[in-house]
């Protein structure tokens, strides 16, 4: 494998580079290449930049916080009674897969447990809060039927 591939991306109105600035220096001593879109990037500028460049990562850079609105995440946190492996839970693979596949390339999903808490954290995010909480929901109520 060569050299991983960094794009670093300013959406919104944020007009703050700095902190990009030093972390793609910092990225490229670390012998990463990257790419640096520059100031007020859309969505659709960054993912478009990064299919040209075809990078490794995406790397998003706000201080103005309003990437929640541009990039909404939710996390909610289920209390469990048992920590098995995700995938060994058939009812969690299965909503995981479905929202993913919702989601497609405009999301993620994660589904991990406290390291020191008898919780786990699922995070979803996508284009539209709405249907970001949706599905974040879902997903927490099968982990909770299913180790709650």
């Amino acid at each position: 494998m060569g050299k991983v591939k960094v794009l670093v991306a300013k959406p919104g109105l944020d007009g703050h580079d700095r902190g990009a600035k030093v972390v793609a220096n910092a990225l490229r001593d670390a012998g990463m290449e990257v790419v640096y879109t520059g100031l007020h990037q859309t969505p659709e500028m960054i993912v478009t930049a990064a299919l040209q460049e075809d990078v490794d990562v995406i790397a998003l850079s706000i201080l103005s916080g309003a990437h929640m609105t541009v990039f909404p995440q939710v996390l909610l946190n289920v209390d469990v009674k048992r920590k098995p492996e995700i995938t060994d839970v058939p009812e969690i693979a299965e909503v995981i897969r479905a929202v993913e596949a919702r989601l497609g390339a405009k999301g993620r999903v994660l589904v991990r447990y406290s390291g020191t808490q008898p919780l786990c954290r699922v995070m979803v995010e996508g284009p539209a809060l709405e249907e970001v909480n949706r599905y974040c929901q879902q997903i927490a109520d099968v982990v909770e039927d299913n180790l709650g």
